[in-house]
């Protein structure tokens, strides 16, 4: 399990900035906690949740959708699980 890199925190963050502030509060939240201690699968996941569109990510966020489809795995399920919790 390797740690990330200054830089591919730098990336992460930059990717994870939605046009929905509320989005952008709730995972700017989840990597603060978390960003030291995510894997490269992790990241992968979050690449994939941060490919939705900006309203389809904030219904899964509030618990107004779960997830489907290729989306619904045990590591994005356990990202969500924290983010919710946040």
């Amino acid at each position: 399990m390797s740690r990330l890199t200054e830089l591919e925190r730098a990336r992460l963050r930059w990717r994870a900035r939605r046009g929905l502030l509320e989005n952008d509060l709730i995972i700017t939240r989840y990597l603060d906690a978390h960003e030291a201690e995510l894997t490269d699968d992790d990241v992968a996941a979050l690449t994939q949740l941060f490919e939705m569109g900006d309203n389809d990510l904030l219904d899964l966020l509030l618990a107004r959708k779960e997830l489907e489809g290729e989306l619904d795995t045990p590591r994005l399920r356990t990202i969500i699980g924290q983010m919710r919790a946040l």
